[in-house]
């Protein structure tokens, strides 16, 4: 600040003291607007400090700050308003900045067909600024169509040339990222670009990977890194879409996902049928290439890959079966088979695979899973289809550490275990497409880790659950969550389970339930509840009394 001021004169900068001497000398008594560009510091008390020692000048009641920064953490912590959120440049304005710096002034008008190629390259650009400036000077006196050309059809091998004028830049908010951060973030290049990211889904790869630290505060890794998306999402390097039952979808805008694969190259590589050359030092592997019918044999050599194989996803593969040497993964913890209709059958060895944390098995017209699932007790994420009547309670004794379970499109399934008190750990319910279901057991009552139940399509199911012992009153459940949709005989919520939830439910979802005529008296007990959403329950004409005490409603 002072250097701004004086304009590069020197000043006595021994200590602190001296410099606050001085600045005060400067701006006592007098207006100012003071820009901080770039701000990356989050240490509120050193803002505050700043911000004590210009008060004491007098003048700042008539002054004006302006902070920008990537970090929205920051931008909390020294906005006095609500942060102005700067919005992508608007495509014609995006052309207009391009052509000056492609274009000598009016050199535009005489190249018709360029300035055409040029709009297509501007599109990419997505109303980056930063891009649209180096895409342009990088084509300023280039006169040859075929360079144009090059540039809209290869713009990242020509952003690579360039990497001086962006990656710094952007390297900015990666080099400001703690260690752990910056391996999470590294790996994300394995994704596709303009991939839509799953938040659960990410999370259970980073698992996958040992890549969430043991929390001190003995946090689940869930939890762990769900706190590494958020930090991700302040810095500005992942942009949110929607929510969704398991967390949110992001996406990673393609500069972003350059400057990924930038800080990877060294560890991660994707392997495909064209780029079988893989750096010795590699750690981080992703094979997905349908034409890729076999594994290079120079992965033999690479002494740094962590195992062989941590991750497996085999969505919508045309495979008939896994074949009996699955077992033998023993390192396996994030297992992908949604999709793959042609599998009708798990070979015994699956559950050998006691490593696996994750396993998604939606859409695999499986007529009983293997004997002996009780043995993978670190499964924390498991999505099934399954032809049978029943789940087998002996499973859930040993799946103590599961978070979620989604069921859908069990045709046949009629019940759940009374044994769900098993599922210590559960904090997610889905039920899907399961027309057979006829009620939910009571022994749900005794999870007191569950956030969300959803259930939907379940034609033949009614919830009614109300407090039949003396325990019951006293429940002190955590759903934060309660969705249904199209259960068509539908007529009672679950008492049991809402009522004793009361402390924390936030959000009612009741959707496409024909019969459901009547909201609970007990309704007004729910005084957490931010959301009640009733949508196309055509009987359903009023609302009990007692929604005032329901202040929380949004």
């Amino acid at each position: 600040m002072i250097h701004s001021i004086k304009k590069g004169e020197q000043c006595d900068d021994s200590t602190v003291e001296a410099l606050q001497t001085c600045l005060r000398s400067l701006l006592n008594d007098k207006k100012f607007l003071l820009v901080l560009d770039d701000v990356w510091n989050e240490n509120q008390a050193r803002w505050i400090e700043l911000r004590d020692l210009l008060r004491s000048m007098g003048g700042l009641s008539q002054s004006k700050i302006i902070v920008t920064t990537r970090s929205l953490k920051v931008a909390s912590i020294m906005s006095s308003i609500r942060p102005y959120e700067l919005k992508v440049l608007p495509h014609e304005d995006c052309l207009i900045f391009f052509t000056k710096w492609a274009f000598n002034d009016g050199d535009d008008r005489q190249y018709p067909n360029l300035m055409r190629i040029g709009e297509e390259i501007v599109k990419k650009c997505k109303g980056v600024p930063l891009v649209v400036r180096t895409l342009g000077s990088l084509l300023f006196m280039k006169t040859d169509e075929s360079d144009w050309i090059s540039v809209r059809d290869n713009e990242i091998w020509k952003l690579e040339h360039a990497e001086n004028e962006i990656l710094p830049v952007l390297k900015l908010s990666y080099n400001h990222l703690p260690s752990h951060l910056q391996q999470c973030f590294a790996v994300m290049s394995l994704y596709k670009k303009d991939s839509i990211y799953y938040s659960d889904k990410v999370i259970q790869f980073w698992m996958a990977n040992g890549l969430l630290e043991h929390s001190k505060q003995k946090q689940e890794c869930v939890d762990v890194g769900g706190r590494y998306l958020n930090e991700l999402l302040s810095r500005c390097l992942i942009q949110k879409e929607t929510d969704y039952a398991l967390g949110f979808t992001f996406k990673m805008h393609d500069l972003i996902h350059d400057l990924a694969l930038d800080v990877s190259q060294k560890e991660c590589k994707t392997v495909n049928s064209q780029s079988y050359v893989i750096d010795e030092n590699v750690r981080h592997l992703s094979f997905c290439d349908d034409k890729l019918l076999k594994v290079p044999q120079d992965l033999k050599k690479l002494k740094a890959v962590r195992t062989y194989l941590r991750a497996l996803h085999l969505r919508c593969s045309p495979l008939t079966g896994l074949p009996n040497s699955i077992g033998t993964s023993k390192h396996l913890r994030d297992l992908d088979l949604t999709g793959c209709r042609n599998i009708q059958k798990l070979p015994s060895s699956f559950c050998k695979l006691r490593s696996l944390q994750t396993l998604r098995m939606y859409g695999i017209p499986l007529m009983q899973l293997p004997v002996s699932m009780e043995s993978l007790i670190e499964l924390r994420y498991l999505e099934i289809t399954i032809k049978a009547k029943h789940l087998k309670e002996t499973w859930l004794r040993c799946w103590t550490s599961l978070q979620y379970l989604g069921l859908f499109e069990c045709d046949n399934l009629e019940c759940l275990p009374e044994g769900m008190q098993y599922l210590t750990s559960l904090r997610r319910l889905v039920l899907f497409g399961c027309p057979n279901l006829v009620s939910l057991p009571r022994s749900l009552k005794h999870l007191t880790k569950l956030k969300v139940l959803r259930l939907s399509c379940c034609e033949k199911i009614n919830l009614r659950m109300e407090p039949e012992e003396k325990e019951d009153k006293d429940l002190q459940l955590s759903l934060k969550t309660f969705s249904i949709q199209s259960l068509d005989v539908l007529t009672d919520l679950p008492q049991l389970l809402l009522e004793g939830s009361s402390s924390t439910l936030q959000q009612i979802q009741i959707e496409n339930c024909d019969k459901f005529a009547v909201l609970p008296a007990w309704l007004q007990n729910l005084t957490s509840l931010h959301k009640l959403e009733i949508i196309e329950c055509p009987r359903l004409l009023t609302l009990p009394g007692g929604m005032d005490h329901l202040t929380g409603l949004r």
